[in-house]
């Protein structure tokens, strides 16, 4: 069969399709990879078939964005900042409190997100080109990223079954599922779905008409561990997360023995990509560890080593460096709760400190961790510390209970099937769903 996988233009929502995209090929599958023209470079990197649709995301114009204080956030103007910047703060997907889930807060949400971000991942433009190429390759399964509506709009379009690729935790269609139950509540003249209201003209475009499986998908491939998933009322078909970190070398230090306890310390590649810069003090979290007995491999670039005075001597600053080869190395990992970051630890049983920075389901998946007894995490809204970061780190390399934690959610996953395994599950599916 043909498979048309679409993703974001950002080479860390790429990064979670490929070893499906690879599982696929392997079992005599054609695979096409479509995005946006900044990503070609990347696909064929991985050894995938690129498709440039649209004009380039330019992800860059949503970098320097500097958090909103309590004051200007109270201000619903304020959700978008004088430079044009996107306060993360109010695009929280990741509230689960039955009691903050009013109707109204998630309008508001899903408006924003729908407005400020899903358009533009999914522009008219991207739309007409990918819904050009479907038609002409005519593929049967469509799998798109929870984020890139054009595929759900590219299968209505061509009647290939289709299902998103979870990367993180799956925070759209539990807030969809909450939301949707409210608006059940509402009287008909008050029914305003933001969804609804753009994907219906949208696929009207193309002679189809707008229904549910255009924003959940017809499934869901999930490679979050069952423990640790949302619970919403929705197919979902577990796979196993197989960590990929784009082409990489392994490099010779990293083939000795570790002398001493080793760390690593990553703020990982989205916020370098997407937002220009960390959300987080990388001179802080190096105090943190300055005096430790450890050795700690922290993944800097030129940019953040120049804003520092120096490094202590028992921190090793990589550009670069694949945390699937540097993590079963380790002890313990400091990082900002990215989902490629935190999937990977789970995958090695690594016990995590997580200091999430406010983005999609960051603050979620930091929660999860900790309360998995996995990891520690700094609270949402409070200011972390050098000397608090660094008690976190002593108690995860110190108390078992984290390392042992970590290792029973590293054997739930190996116990889950791989991508391989589930490619017989994904040819089931699209016969049944193909129109």
């Amino acid at each position: 069969m043909r498979v048309l996988f679409t993703t974001l233009a950002a080479s860390t929502h790429l990064h979670a399709q490929v070893p499906l995209a690879w599982a696929l090929r392997a079992a005599g599958h054609e695979v096409r990879v479509a995005s946006q023209p900044d990503l070609a470079d990347d696909i064929v990197r991985a050894g995938l078939t690129a498709v440039p649709v649209g004009q380039a995301l330019d992800a860059g114009r949503w970098a320097d964005v500097s958090p909103l204080t309590e004051a200007e956030l109270s201000v619903e103007g304020n959700i978008w900042d004088a430079q044009g910047g996107i306060a993360w703060e109010l695009f929280d997907l990741c509230e689960l409190r039955p009691e903050k889930l009013t109707y109204g807060y998630m309008h508001c949400v899903l408006t924003a997100w729908t407005t400020h971000s899903f358009r533009q991942t999914s522009s008219p433009r991207t739309v007409d080109d990918l819904v050009a190429f479907a038609r002409q390759w005519r593929p049967d399964l469509v799998i798109w990223d929870p984020t890139t509506f054009a595929g759900a709009v590219a299968a209505r379009a061509t009647g290939a079954a289709h299902a998103r690729l979870m990367f993180g935790f799956d925070v759209i269609g539990r807030m969809r599922r909450s939301y949707l139950a409210a608006l059940r509540e509402r009287p008909p003249e008050h029914h305003e779905d933001p969804f609804e209201e753009w994907l219906t003209p949208l696929l009207g475009r193309y002679g189809r008409e707008f229904s549910e499986e255009a924003v959940m998908g017809q499934w869901t491939i999930d490679p979050v561990p069952s423990s640790l998933r949302l619970d919403v009322d929705h197919p979902y078909l577990p796979v196993r997360y197989v960590p990929y970190n784009g082409h990489a070398t392994v490099p010779a230090w990293l083939r000795a023995p570790a002398r001493r306890r080793r760390v690593c310390l990553t703020l990982g590649r989205s916020f370098r990509e997407l937002l220009g810069g960390d959300r987080a003090s990388v001179a802080q979290l190096l105090d943190a560890v300055a005096e430790l007995d450890v050795e700690v491999v922290a993944t800097l670039n030129a940019a953040q080593l120049a804003e520092l005075p120096g490094l202590p001597g028992n921190v090793r600053a990589v550009d670069f460096v694949p945390l699937d080869a540097l993590l079963p190395s380790c002890s313990a990992i400091i990082h900002h709760s990215g989902s490629g970051t935190t999937q990977t630890a789970l995958a090695h049983g690594v016990p995590q400190v997580v200091v999430p920075a406010p983005m999609l389901d960051n603050l979620l998946k930091a929660r999860r961790v900790e309360d998995a007894g996995a990891g520690l995490h700094v609270p949402a809204g409070r200011t972390p510390t050098a000397e608090g970061l660094r008690d976190m780190l002593v108690r995860v390399l110190e108390e078992p209970s984290f390392t042992t934690r970590a290792q029973d959610l590293r054997r739930e996953m190996l116990g889950t099937p791989s991508p391989r395994e589930i490619v017989p599950a994904l040819e089931r599916l699209t016969r049944a769903h193909r129109r």
